[in-house]
């Protein structure tokens, strides 16, 4: 019914406790895959032998590669009808699969959406397409990141994780939901992401992480989804085009605060791009009273 995909690369003093999670989950109908990237610790070895006590795990080594190389790998080998995302510094608590699998059912949805132990609201929503894109990049409720989600296998169909970059969750997330007819949110706490300077995402965090590169990525990926989604949905072009503004100025905000060092041409552009659409970021129905106070101060 659902596969569970994680993707390991050297966590070998954390992957039993992900594994754990889910193996002591109380929805049982499962498969497990985990794909070891090329790990030069006991990752691998770990995975495989809880696999050998446990037949619905599956184990796959790959060459060390991308994260959306590796995602790409378990998503090929899924069998199940919807897909499930574990990372292997986190963990699930025993009834997230249960509880995403019923909230879905019950809403005849094709993305259900949990809180987590960071981001928790005992709060309901039930949205089209275009509305859960828009709680997406308020950030509020939730995230690009696929852990708190079930997805209909077949949205997937077509899509796949760029392999050359390395926020891979935040350039698919978007095309999945706009594809779904119905998206179910419940934000109780039912994931818990583990917050370290490893992790991937610690500059979200940790603003001071924040590097050039990092900063080049989103960008990209941003410019790309409101082109994408313009497209899609025209008559919220506008919507769309505020959030990456919104993007920018706070990327200015945080670079000019922390005085983060290496950023100096990605900075020139987007208050290149800020300036030049100045009056109509101002005046977006969207835009924030700190975001206007930051477009005085910092251009």
């Amino acid at each position: 019914m659902i596969s569970v995909l994680m993707l390991t690369y050297n966590r070998e003093h954390l992957i039993s406790r992900a594994i754990e999670s889910i193996l002591s989950q109380t929805y049982q109908d499962f498969e497990f895959i985990i794909v070891d990237n090329g790990s030069t610790d006991r990752s691998g070895q770990i995975a495989k032998e809880y696999a050998a006590k446990d037949e619905r795990i599956q184990v796959i080594r790959r060459d060390r590669g991308s994260l959306g190389a590796g995602r790409n790998t378990s998503l090929r080998a899924a069998k199940g009808d919807y897909i499930a995302t574990i990372d292997d510094d986190d963990w699930a608590e025993p009834d997230f699969l249960k509880f995403l699998l019923d909230l879905l059912e019950k809403n005849h949805a094709d993305i259900s959406i949990c809180g987590a132990a960071d981001k928790a609201f005992d709060e309901v929503k039930i949205m089209t397409a275009e509305e859960s894109l828009i709680e997406l990049m308020r950030r509020k409720h939730y995230n690009a990141a696929f852990s708190t989600k079930l997805i209909r296998r077949e949205l997937f169909e077509g899509e796949c994780f760029p392999e050359n970059s390395t926020f891979e969750d935040i350039a698919v997330s978007y095309r999945l939901l706009a594809k779904a007819n119905r998206v179910a949110y419940h934000g109780l706490p039912k994931y818990t992401f583990y917050r370290h300077e490893s992790n991937n995402s610690a500059w979200t965090t940790d603003h001071r992480l924040l590097t050039a590169q990092i900063l080049d990525e989103y960008l990209t990926v941003y410019c790309n989804r409101t082109v994408w989604l313009s497209e899609k949905f025209p008559n919220s072009a506008p919507v769309w085009q505020y959030f990456e503004w919104s993007f920018m100025i706070s990327m200015v905000e945080k670079v000019t605060r922390l005085k983060i060092p290496g950023c100096e041409a990605q900075m020139e552009a987007m208050q290149r791009e800020l300036r030049n659409h100045r009056e109509a970021f101002l005046n977006a129905p969207e835009t924030q009273e700190f975001e206007k106070e930051w477009m005085e101060r910092f251009l």
